[in-house]
C-alpha cells in the first residue's frame, strides 16, 4: 500500500466489470470481491478510496446472445445488467462508487476517438454495407513506441483476438478497432462522424475510467486474462490521446479455475454466482474467493466450496460466543494490527484470514475454560472482509427436495441401499439429512 500514489490520501481505482450477455459466474465475481474488499482496506488505513467498476453493455457477445434468444440486444443487456447488480448485491459487499455503462458514454467515446485521429494514432476506413455508408476506425499500434510495455510482449507475439473481421481493411494486422461500422445483422447502432456503428471494447473502458475518475487514475484492476490485449490497448490509447499513462499501478487478479481451465461460458465449466450463493451462502462464497492470494488462481470444486462453508460457520460460531461491546482478551494480541498489516502487504488475504482463524482458536480455548470473552475487533474485521452480519439460511432447491422424497420412499420400502445412495447425493449437493421426531429435514452439510 505504501507505493500507492495519493492526492490528499485519495485513491482512485477502476476495475473492469462484466460484459452483460448472460448471468455472471463465480469467476466474474472474483474481481468484484477483490476490489470491493481492497477499497474497504484502503479506507480502514486512512485513505479516501473511490472505486469504479464498469458494465460493458455494448459488445459483439451481446449481439450474438440476443440473436440466439430472439430478443433485442438492448433488452438483453439491460436485463443482464440488472441480474449482475442483484447477484453481486447478494455478496453483501455494497456497491462501487461508480458503475458506468458504455451506452451512457457514447459522446465521450467519440471525443476520445477523435483525439486519437487528430494526433495521427488512428485512421478511418469508409465502406458501404447494405447500401449504407459507414466506416471502421482503427488504432495504429506501431504509432505507440511503448506498446507492449504492460504485457511485456513483442509485436511478433501479438494477436488482437479480433479474428478475420475487418482484416482486409486494416493497415496492419496488429491494429485494433476503435469504432465498428454497423453490420446488417446488428439491431442497434449509434451515430458518429464516421457513420452509424458502435465503439470497440477497449476504447469504452479508457473513456469510462477517465470520465468517472479523471486521469490519470491511481490503480487499474481486472482479471489477468485482460492483461493482453484489453489493458495493453487501454494503456496505449491513453498515452497516444492524452500524452500520459492511464494508471500508475495495474493490478490483476488470478482466475477461478475448474479442471485446470479458467471458468468461462465459452468453455462450459461455469458455476453461476447466484446458484453458488444460494447453495453455500454469501460468506462462504466471499471466503472462497479471498482464500488464495489475489495474484493466484483459485481452484474451483464442490469440496472447496464446502470447506469454505465450514470455515464460514466457524467464524459465525466464534462471533456468537463473544461480546461485541468488549475488546478482545490480551492473549489474542493486536489482531486488528496483524490483519491490516497482512492486507497492506500486497493485499495478502490468505495471511489476513489465517490471523483471524488463529484468534478464533484462542477465543474458543478461553471460552472452553469458562471465560467470558470480548470480540469487538473481530466483529470489525469480519465486516471489513465482507464476512460479518447475519446470513440468511440457504434455501433448499427443488432437486434436493425431490431426492429427499425419494429417500423417504426408499426407506419406507426398506430399500436401505438406495436410501444411503440418495443421502450421499444430497451431501454432494451440500445438504445433510437430519432425522427428527417430526420427520426428516435438510440442513447445510458441514
Amino acid at each position: 500500500m505504501k507505493e500507492l500514489p495519493a492526492h490528499d490520501r485519495e485513491v482512485r481505482i477502476y476495475a473492469c466489470g462484466p460484459t452483460v450477455y448472460d448471468r455472471i459466474h463465480l469467476g466474474n465475481a472474483r474481481p468484484y470481491v477483490v476490489f470491493m474488499v481492497l477499497k474497504r482496506t484502503l479506507e480502514a488505513v486512512g485513505y479516501k478510496a473511490q472505486l469504479a467498476i464498469n458494465i460493458t453493455d455494448i459488445n459483439d457477445k451481446i449481439y450474438a446472445a440476443a440473436k440466439r434468444r430472439g430478443i433485442p440486444s438492448t433488452a438483453l443487456a439491460a436485463q443482464m445488467a440488472d441480474h449482475y447488480i442483484a447477484d453481486t448485491d447478494r455478496l453483501g459487499l455494497g456497491r462501487p462508487d461508480h458503475e458506468p455503462r458504455a451506452s451512457a458514454y457514447l459522446a465521450e467515446i467519440i471525443s476520445y476517438i477523435s483525439a486519437l485521429l487528430e494526433r495521427g494514432h488512428a485512421y478511418v476506413v469508409p465502406y458501404t454495407v447494405g447500401g449504407v455508408k459507414t466506416a471502421d476506425v482503427y488504432f495504429r499500434v506501431r504509432s505507440d513506441p511503448a506498446y507492449g510495455s504492460l504485457s511485456h510482449r513483442s509485436l511478433a507475439e501479438m494477436d488482437q483476438g479480433e479474428g478475420v473481421e475487418g482484416a482486409d481493411r486494416k493497415e496492419d494486422p496488429l491494429d485494433f478497432a476503435l469504432w465498428k461500422g454497423r453490420k446488417p445483422d446488428e439491431d442497434t447502432a449509434w451515430d458518429s462522424p464516421w457513420g452509424p456503428g458502435r465503439p470497440g471494447w477497449h476504447i469504452e473502458c479508457s473513456t469510462m475510467a477517465e470520465a468517472t475518475l479523471g486521469g490519470p487514475i491511481d490503480l487499474h484492476g481486472g482479471g489477468i486474462d485482460l492483461l493482453f490485449p484489453h489493458h495493453e490497448n487501454e494503456g496505449a490509447q491513453a498515452r497516444c490521446a492524452r500524452g500520459r499513462e492511464l494508471a500508475a499501478i495495474w493490478m490483476h487478479n488470478g482466475m477461478v479455475q475448474a479442471t485446470g481451465e479458467k471458468m468461462a461460458k465459452s468453455v462450459g465449466n461455469i458455476a453461476p454466482l447466484h446458484s453458488v450463493v444460494e447453495r453455500f451462502g454469501r460468506k462462504a462464497t466471499v471466503l472462497f474467493l479471498l482464500s488464495a492470494h489475489y495474484r493466484q488462481p483459485v481452484a474451483f470444486s464442490e469440496e472447496a466450496l464446502q470447506a469454505a462453508q465450514s470455515r464460514a460457520r466457524r467464524l459465525e460460531e466464534a462471533v456468537r460466543g463473544v461480546a461485541a461491546d468488549r475488546p478482545l482478551p490480551p492473549t489474542v494480541g493486536d489482531l486488528k494490527g496483524r490483519v491490516l498489516a497482512a492486507l497492506c502487504e500486497d493485499f495478502n488475504t490468505p495471511k489476513a484470514l489465517g490471523e483471524l482463524f488463529s484468534a478464533v482458536r484462542e477465543l474458543n480455548r478461553l471460552r472452553a475454560a469458562g471465560e467470558r470473552v470480548g470480540g469487538r475487533e473481530l466483529y470489525e474485521l469480519l465486516d471489513l472482509l465482507g464476512l460479518g452480519g447475519v446470513e440468511q439460511p440457504a434455501q433448499v432447491g427443488e432437486e434436493a427436495l425431490a431426492l429427499l422424497r425419494e429417500r423417504e420412499a426408499a426407506r419406507a420400502r426398506r430399500d436401505f441401499a438406495t436410501a444411503d445412495r440418495l443421502r450421499e447425493e444430497l451431501r454432494r449437493l451440500g445438504w445433510e439429512v437430519r432425522d427428527t421426531a417430526s420427520g426428516p429435514e435438510l440442513v447445510p452439510a458441514s
